[in-house]
């Protein structure tokens, strides 16, 4: 185990440079000057050609990718070009308002699914498992933006029982699980849920129902076991690659919520993504985007670990 522990690590190490250049390739060929985020449109030339100078714009890309690399080994991401602030201390609020919705949308997916696709498996061919699909097909299909805007329109200016937006009345600074707190949380956290529900609906059932077929479980059957007791061993066969879908949510979430941030003005990565983009800030933007791929890289290694501890099948050298 440890030596597959280390031989992660070390794998870990190429991906995060080709994720780092992918980034800085990526932000650096989008149209735009960053230049217009700093100065005003009416600059003269030289003023523009020196602020280009002071950030290091006017080198080539390959010795601009070579500093930034630099920096970032050391836990420098930059200063950001509209407001001038670390990267890093903007990015550290916006990834705890992330990491805390992603996290309560993964669980709440997760807890559906597990419950939808454990009673569509269990019940195969029934209206339970005909339903239990047909959720989880729309859960996957439908857009997230879309739906954010008409649980808004719903529950926001119609019946007006949930706020539309924001992280609560201290704002993301001063959040606390409170209900003031928490029912600004509740309509992203049920928009983001939609799809890991949908897929982890989808696992399970086809898990559970593969399991029921096994030889195992007429084994047990034939021993006078309750459908509940059989349930349960059926469970712990399927708990670990839930436990593995659930984790690659989680790190999808993370990545994928700037649609849902922005419909909800979450204060989040995916909010403050979208205001780079429109700024053409490339520091942040570069930031962001790294540390949320290696947040992904990570969870995928810690989901690997634990899938192997859970189940004594898999064997890692």
């Amino acid at each position: 185990m440890i030596l597959y522990l280390l031989r992660r690590v070390l794998y870990a190490v190429p991906i995060a440079l080709a994720v780092g250049f992918v980034c800085f390739m990526l932000v650096q060929i989008a149209p735009g000057d960053p230049i217009n985020a700093i100065v005003p449109p009416d600059a003269p030339a030289d003023v523009v050609e020196q602020v280009r100078k002071d950030y290091g714009l006017d080198k080539p890309l390959p010795v601009q990718f070579g500093l930034w690399l630099s920096k970032v080994v050391v836990g420098d991401l930059g200063r950001s070009l509209a407001t001038g602030r670390p990267v890093w201390a903007d990015l550290q609020t916006a990834i705890a308002n992330t990491l805390t919705l992603a996290f309560a949308a993964s669980m709440l997916g997760f807890v559906l699914g597990c419950v939808l696709g454990g009673l569509a498996g269990t019940f195969r061919g029934s209206a339970i498992d005909r339903g239990a699909v047909g959720l989880a097909v729309a859960g996957v299909s439908v857009p997230h933006y879309w739906l954010g805007m008409v649980m808004v329109v719903i529950f926001s200016v119609q019946l007006n029982w949930l706020p539309a937006m924001g992280a609560g009345p201290g704002g993301s600074s001063d959040w606390a699980w409170n209900w003031e707190h928490m029912k600004h949380l509740i309509l992203p956290m049920v928009t983001l849920s939609v799809i890991p529900m949908g897929i982890v609906t989808r696992t399970v059932r086809g898990i559970v129902a593969e399991t029921m077929n096994q030889e195992f479980v007429t084994a047990l059957r034939g021993k006078g076991l309750t459908r509940w007791h059989i349930f349960l061993h059926v469970v712990k066969n399927a708990a670990p690659n839930a436990l593995a879908v659930m984790g690659l949510q989680l790190g999808y979430l993370m990545g994928g919520s700037i649609l849902v941030e922005t419909v909800f003005s979450w204060p989040g990565t995916g909010l403050l993504l979208n205001s780079a983009i429109f700024q053409r800030d490339l520091p942040v933007l570069q930031g962001t985007i790294l540390v949320l791929a290696m947040f992904f890289v990570a969870l995928n290694l810690v989901v690997d670990l634990v899938q192997t501890a859970l189940d004594p099948r898999i064997k890692r050298a």
